[in-house]
């Protein structure tokens, strides 16, 4: 009898013993991204395939054409001039006989050279004056915010004319211009962004035990209000091909023969009547690159946060 109470007694006052229990969902988020359920996150979405497919080929075909094409874009055969799309020549040739889809290959370099070149002058220059706007404030925040409505009150793509026509022709004024007409959103995004993130429990910790400003900075406030700028570059990035391409359309790009799509489709306008494919095919390049380019923004901007 006193064996079986000292084993109750025992029983009671053993210590439990902690089960195994499977982390919350923000320490495996943290652990990095989950390969099946990025799987799980395209199988139902076919369009962002493509997208992200479409995107691949055209960044490979900017840095090696040699995989989609062996022929010179610059080498024509005047024998072979306005032949139709065929298994020889899958966009047709041109007017001096020269193959058009190795004209866009090649053209996707010079095209996506100018786009970046434009994408990275509006995200630094944008992006710097929005962080020193929200950062500091002050008056310092009214005279930058105030040239920024400047900019926003005149139309991109007038802006850009303008500049491309002070600096001169060529493919990366094309691009600098495209891209100082892009520096006002980049601005008011980031601004806005760091306004929220100044306010954070965190930053207002930080400084209360003494941080230095360039360190709360650096640390805090802009790794916390970079991501949607960066998801804005994203976007920015098919505005930008097509602004690069109107320019280049126009005449003020790379001087022929330089395959830039632009200027494809400039000199493939006078040759609609019987050569459709000169404007058709280099247009529809670039309108697959912007949507492809927007899918995946889209995807990027809430899709895939609102999945997690």
């Amino acid at each position: 009898m006193s064996q079986v109470l000292v084993g109750e007694v025992a029983g009671a006052v053993e210590p439990d013993v902690p089960r195994q229990t499977e982390p919350p969902a923000g320490d495996r988020r943290s652990r990095g991204v989950d390969p099946r359920r990025v799987l799980r996150f395209a199988g139902h979405r076919p369009g962002l395939v493509l997208a992200v497919v479409v995107a691949v080929l055209i960044v490979l075909a900017s840095f090696w054409p040699g995989l989609f094409t062996s022929q010179d874009p610059l080498l024509g055969t005047p024998s072979q001039n306005f032949r139709g799309p065929s298994g020889a020549h899958w966009f047709g040739t041109d007017e001096l006989g020269r193959d058009v889809f190795s004209r866009v290959v090649h053209g996707a370099q010079l095209s996506l050279q100018a786009t970046l070149i434009a994408v990275l002058v509006a995200f630094v220059v944008g992006g710097s004056l929005g962080l020193v706007a929200g950062f500091v404030g002050r008056w310092v925040e009214d005279v930058i915010m105030r040239l920024v409505d400047v900019l926003l009150s005149i139309p991109a793509l007038f802006l850009s004319l303008a500049l491309v026509t002070a600096l001169g022709y060529g493919t990366v004024k094309v691009a600098v211009a495209v891209g100082v007409a892009s520096v006002a959103g980049f601005a008011r995004v980031m601004r806005a962004e760091v306004l929220r993130v100044r306010q954070a429990v965190f930053v207002e910790a930080s400084r209360s035990c003494g941080t230095r400003w360039y360190a709360v900075l650096g640390r805090h406030v802009l790794p916390n209000a970079l991501g949607p700028v960066l998801v804005l570059a994203t976007l920015e990035f098919g505005t930008a091909v097509l602004a690069v391409s109107s320019l280049s359309f126009l005449g003020y790009g790379a001087r022929p023969p330089a395959p830039e799509w632009g200027t494809l489709i400039s000199t493939g306008r006078n040759y609609l009547g019987n050569a459709w494919w000169l404007t058709a095919l280099p247009g529809s390049t670039i309108a697959a690159t912007v949507l492809a380019v927007n899918r995946i923004a889209r995807a990027l901007d809430g899709e895939w946060a609102r999945q997690r």
